[in-house]
């Protein structure tokens, strides 16, 4: 699919001087956009994240510091499956509220009027799923 791509970008640069898009492209070739770009994506020659791309003589920068990502690091990720695994194991409202007050933001009271539960019941919910949590990493 990738080599039909670029036969396409080669001829119309050879008899139209320009580039064409990926819409055009994946509209002649009859799939969609994103198709045509996994597929020039997939012929793209890889590079080490060593590699240098700015150097002054004295200091390089390589790629990899380009690409270095300080939100998203491997505690997070490890992090995150932890809470995902924990969430797994609380009964279907106790994850609901956990959900909405920790991930979605929301208030005990906002939580209470929207599922149809007072505040109090809300907070003991809360405190049992924390608990629950609690023992089961303990």
């Amino acid at each position: 699919m990738a080599y039909k791509v670029l036969a396409i970008k080669e001829r119309e640069l050879k008899e139209h001087q320009r580039e064409i898009g990926i819409e055009e492209i994946a509209k002649e070739l009859g799939v969609e956009k994103e198709e045509i770009a996994m597929c020039l994506d997939a012929i793209q020659e890889p590079i080490s994240l060593q590699e240098p791309v700015y150097g002054d003589g004295n200091e390089n920068i390589y790629v990899l510091d380009q690409i270095k990502d300080k939100k998203n690091t491997d505690e997070l990720w490890a992090e995150s499956i932890t809470i995902a695994e924990a969430m797994k194991k609380l009964n279907p409202k106790e994850k609901m509220i956990i959900s909405k007050r920790f991930f979605d933001g929301r208030t005990q009271m906002e939580v209470a009027e929207e599922i149809g539960i007072s505040q109090a019941q809300v907070s003991r919910l809360e405190k049992s799923a924390i608990n629950h949590i609690k023992r089961i990493y303990k």
